[in-house]
């Protein structure tokens, strides 16, 4: 049986094996049965595997799956038969699931064409410049930011330009 295969069945001292029945959930009175240990085993060990993890059915009853039945006879497998200490076989768990992380890639393994991060820019300046735009207020034209309103220069009192808005929207619009 292979490291991270799925565990079927728990072998008995007798050298019979206990198979899983074909149910969609299962009790903790059944669960303890088919790994012969008291069902507050089966309880401390859903406090130290965080991998063990029944469902609770509306009355508050644990409710197993057969994936929580697997790891419950993995787990048994673990610290009776083969002598892990509890930090020890969740370091198992923790080692097998690092192997199943796929692996990124090194920096600069697939350079990207600097024109498409331009144009990647390009796009998401577009994005920010459409969500920082009040709600309700049209486009502005390009190079002018559509907050700026239009105030006086204290040297000349003259007003700088006037920047274009809906007249819908701007109560100077009227005044003019």
């Amino acid at each position: 049986m292979g490291q991270n295969e799925p565990i079927r069945g728990n072998t008995h001292p007798a050298g019979r094996v206990s198979e899983i029945p074909d149910k969609l959930y299962f009790r903790i009175g059944e669960v303890a049965r088919l790994c012969e240990v008291p069902a507050y085993v089966l309880r401390f060990w859903e406090s130290e595997f965080p991998q063990l993890k029944p469902n609770k059915g509306g009355t508050g009853q644990r409710l197993y799956r057969r994936r929580d039945v697997e790891m419950a006879l993995r787990v048994k497998r673990l610290l009776y038969d083969e002598g892990y200490t509890i930090p020890g076989a969740r370091q198992v768990f923790k080692s097998e699931l690092k192997q199943k992380e796929p692996q990124l890639p090194l920096p600069g393994a697939g350079l990207i064409d600097p024109r498409q991060l331009q144009t990647l820019r390009r796009e998401l300046e577009a994005i920010a410049a459409m969500l920082s735009r009040p709600v309700g207020k049209p486009p502005a034209k390009p190079g002018i930011h559509p907050i700026q309103t239009p105030r006086r220069t204290a040297s000349r009192g003259a007003a700088l330009p006037r920047i274009p808005f809906d007249a819908a929207h701007d109560p100077e619009a009227n005044r003019e």
